[in-house]
């Protein structure tokens, strides 16, 4: 595997806890100013930006498959053919 190859996969792997640590972070604030807002909270809103992080979560994964299957081939293997034990 390739420095940037290597770079690449430590990049995703830091965008991913972020994004998780963002999703808990809304949950949080949402849960905050549900409570003190009461029957004014914004719910549309907060769903709105959760579905906006999950897309982002699925972009990464696809970047993660691209990623994974540009290193095996690099490597000689065929992506498809891989069995996880």
């Amino acid at each position: 595997m390739s420095d940037a190859e290597r770079e690449a996969r430590r990049a995703l792997a830091r965008l991913r806890r972020s994004l998780e640590k963002a999703l808990r972070e809304l949950d949080a604030l949402a849960g905050a100013i549900r409570h003190a807002e009461a029957a004014d909270f914004p719910e549309a809103e907060y769903a709105e930006a959760e579905t906006h992080l999950d897309a982002l979560t699925g972009f990464l994964d696809e970047e993660e498959r691209r990623l994974r299957e540009k290193i095996l081939y690099s490597g000689g293997l065929e992506p498809g053919r891989i069995r996880r034990g």
